[in-house]
Order: structure tokens, then sequence, then C-alpha cells
């Protein structure tokens, strides 16, 4: 395959507000009200300022598939990272992404730790870390309210020395 992660442009905002507000997705998400067009372009123009966030899209063939933030929150050495895919995405394109990002977090960004959070509920993000290689550091008991209930929050982390491409 020709996977690859590229710096999300102005171009691609249409398309990953579409992505975030998509019912399958933004059951996922922290925030889960409908993201206007202004919060989605005020968060992109903030991104672009912060050097330590990387916003990126995942392609295969020249195809947007897929969303990745790379925040850096020790710059060069830890990152919390998030994702999301086109809702429409063929069965696999979640890994690919994953192990995609992955290597330009290590490779691109020379990165120590990656961390991810998943909310307890969300078991395929949960066996997504998991078969990534992710090991889980902790769950903060309801540590997230949605407005109508508790949700206990999953950390994971993968340190660089832990990572391993496939072959």
């Amino acid at each position: 395959m020709n996977d690859i992660v590229r710096n999300m442009r102005e171009e691609d905002l249409a398309r990953v507000l579409e992505w975030r507000n998509h019912p399958d997705v933004r059951k996922f998400m922290y925030t889960q009200h409908e993201i206007t067009s202004l919060e989605h372009r005020s968060w992109f123009e903030n991104s672009q300022r912060n050097p330590g966030r990387n916003l990126l899209i995942f392609e295969s063939g020249s195809v947007p598939l897929g969303f990745i933030n790379i925040n850096q929150t020790v710059p060069g050495h830890v990152a919390d990272w998030g994702f999301y895919l086109d809702p429409v995405a063929p069965r696999g394109v979640g890994h690919r992404l994953g192990v995609t990002a992955l290597a330009f977090a290590y490779t691109v960004l020379g990165l120590h730790k990656v961390c991810g959070q998943a909310l307890a509920f969300n078991e395929r993000s949960i066996r997504f870390h998991l078969r990534l290689g992710f090991k889980c550091e902790g769950e903060l008991r309801d540590q997230h309210y949605d407005g109508e209930s508790y949700h206990s929050v999953m950390h994971f982390g993968l340190l660089s020395s832990e990572w391993q491409p496939p072959l």
C-alpha cells in the first residue's frame, strides 16, 4: 500500500469537519455536539500557531481516509494523539493509519512516547491501542461527564523502544 501522512491543509477543512461530525465518530469524542464551521476553522487556525501540534491527514493511494492529531506535551519527547477515520473507510484502514502515524511520530518527530486515551465504552479504540503495542497505563474512573452520565477514561502509552513497525 502507498500509505502516507501529510500535514492537514485548509482545503481539508470541510472533509475533516464532515468526518468529525458524523454520528459514528462524534459519539466517541469528549465534545459530542456538532462542530460548526466557525468553531472548526478557529480550531485549525489556533493549531497552526502551535509548533507542537501536528494535524495530519492519512492517505492511501492519494485518497484521504483519516485524520490524526499529534500534540506534543513535552516537545520532541512525549505527545498525546487522537484520530478518526472517514466513516466509510474500508475495513483495516484504521490499523494502517495507526502504523503510519506512529512511524511518523517516532521517525520524523523523534518522539520518545506517544500517549492515547479512550472512553472506557469505546472497545474498538481500546483494542486498537493494544494491537498497536500500547500498554494500558491506567483508568481514570468517572473522569468524563457527557452531560448525561459519567464515563471512565482509559490511558495508554507506547515508548519508542517498544514500537515494532511491521516488516
